[in-house]
């Protein structure tokens, strides 16, 4: 009964916005020129299993009802403050395009936003070289906001550091072209 009760005031309480670099997540959103990288809602356990197939949802990691509702949250989130992302790619993993199309509708499946656990080191290099030109040219002033969704290992690859399932960071390539962390999004 008492986790009910905390799960229901954590589901009725918004955001959690933690700023850094001076701006909080929503304003950062609304200047643009931003992506909003996220880790896939909520899917229970660790890696995927052996049978693991991409493209095929039976053998992989699947949200549960409670990453549903969280995934479906952050598109309410959105929503109630009328931020619209340009653009809204998902890893083909079908964790992350259910979480992407639970929240904003279906996404572009993008290859580069794919779990390194499954590819070579001379893969992931490759696909962090993607995502770091990616986002240096969404950083672009007067461009809109983007969101990527993606898995814990990918964010770390790309900023080191980790992130909590739904939880989103701001990105901004800095001046020397690398991913800089402006402010992190958490909803319910």
């Amino acid at each position: 009964m008492q986790r009910r009760h905390l799960l229901g005031a954590a589901l009725a309480w918004p955001a959690v916005l933690v700023r850094a670099a001076g701006l909080d997540a929503e304003a950062a959103l609304r200047s643009g020129g931003v992506v909003l990288a996220m880790r896939h809602a909520l899917a229970p356990g660790t890696y995927d299993p052996p049978e693991f197939k991409l493209g095929v949802c039976g053998t992989q990691r699947n949200l549960n009802d409670e990453g549903r509702a969280q995934a479906r949250g952050i598109g309410a989130w959105f929503e109630a403050r009328a931020l619209k992302p340009a653009r809204v790619r998902s890893s083909p993993w079908c964790r992350c395009v259910d979480t992407a199309t639970l929240a904003f509708g279906p996404p572009e499946p993008w290859a580069a936003l794919g779990s390194p656990r499954a590819a070579g080191e001379a893969c992931n290099a490759e696909h962090v070289k993607m995502l770091r030109q990616a986002l240096l040219s969404a950083s672009a002033p007067g461009r809109p906001f983007e969101v990527w969704v993606t898995h814990m290992f990918v964010l770390s690859e790309l900023v080191g550091e980790n992130t909590a399932s739904g939880e989103g960071l701001v990105l901004r390539a800095n001046r020397a072209g690398a991913p800089e962390v402006l402010a992190r999004l958490n909803i319910g």
